[in-house]
């Protein structure tokens, strides 16, 4: 089948994905250590171990034996990813994952995703929401391939680059009346309704961090919400039924018409940034830093 379709002038590729019994070395009589394992293994790019044969239009890639490790080679992430890049080289279309946290997804990336879209209408993209915590596990198991996050992550186990400094702001109704009057610190609204993002939110390990700064905890807030919507949280707001601490640019629009205000304390002023990440020495970096200078 694979024969006739390449005769037919479709560009094909045959892969052997059967670890424990190969084959296609040996149909077609190939003596090389090039194989699907070592991609799999992220020793090597797929594209270097692809053979090409004499047949046009057709190529290999053929998978070395391996008994005690067959089933995790053909479970992995890694795997599907590479079936997917193949599928985009072989039919002339290329396929993204990438995973963004709700505030980034709902805010901060429409006008920049629809510009490289129009830029390259030859990439299929597949958006994956979730908290930082949630994507940074997607990452590490290869189901997406790169992630842009607002949260606090390890520097040091991930390739990274800035998308965009953001302020990181107290907010609440504009009718709102304090508990405390005219509020100066963090330690002046522990009497008030809390709305925050559930845990692994980059948003809310944000806050905790700061209140940890000030020896406070979420805890603290007499009453607390915990909402894993940026809307609803944004909703609960404008009904005046607590205040929260997120990131401005999700408010800009409700702050200049004046339906919600910030919340000037003189302990808190904080900026943070939005990062684009990736496996660390991933052998696809150069594609990756190329993408980023589009978002950026």
């Amino acid at each position: 089948l694979a024969l006739a379709l390449a005769k037919n002038g479709h560009k094909t590729i045959l892969v052997d994905m059967d670890f424990r019994k190969p084959s296609l070395n040996k149909i077609f009589e190939l003596k090389t250590n090039t194989s699907l394992n070592n991609a799999i293994e992220g020793k090597s790019h797929w594209k270097s171990q692809v053979v090409t044969l004499d047949h046009p239009g057709l190529d290999l890639l053929p998978c070395q034996q391996d008994l005690n490790n067959s089933e995790n080679l053909t479970g992995s992430n890694r795997l599907k990813a590479i079936v997917e890049e193949l599928k985009s080289n072989y039919h002339g279309i290329e396929f993204l994952s990438i995973g963004i946290t709700m505030t980034i997804g709902e805010y901060a990336i429409v006008d920049k995703l629809a510009t490289f879209l129009t830029n390259h209408p030859e990439i299929n993209i597949h958006l994956h929401y979730g908290n930082t915590s949630q994507l940074l596990n997607l990452l590490d198991n290869g189901q997406i391939s790169m992630a842009i996050v607002e949260g606090n992550y390890p520097k040091e186990k991930y390739a990274h680059k800035k998308y965009s400094t953001e302020n990181y702001i107290a907010v609440c109704a504009a009718s709102h009346k304090f508990t405390i009057d005219h509020p100066h610190v963090i330690n002046d609204l522990v009497c008030e309704r809390l709305l925050v993002r559930e845990d692994g939110s980059g948003t809310r390990n944000i806050l905790e961090q700061s209140l940890i700064a000030r020896g406070l905890r979420i805890s603290d807030f007499i009453h607390y919400i915990e909402v894993e919507n940026m809307h609803t949280i944004i909703g609960l707001l404008k009904k005046d039924c607590g205040i929260s601490f997120l990131y401005k640019i999700a408010v800009e629009n409700e702050l200049k018409s004046g339906i919600l205000k910030e919340i000037s304390l003189d302990d808190f002023k904080m900026q943070h940034d939005f990062d684009i990440i990736w496996e660390k020495h991933s052998i696809y970096t150069d594609k990756y830093l190329s993408i980023c200078e589009e978002f950026i």
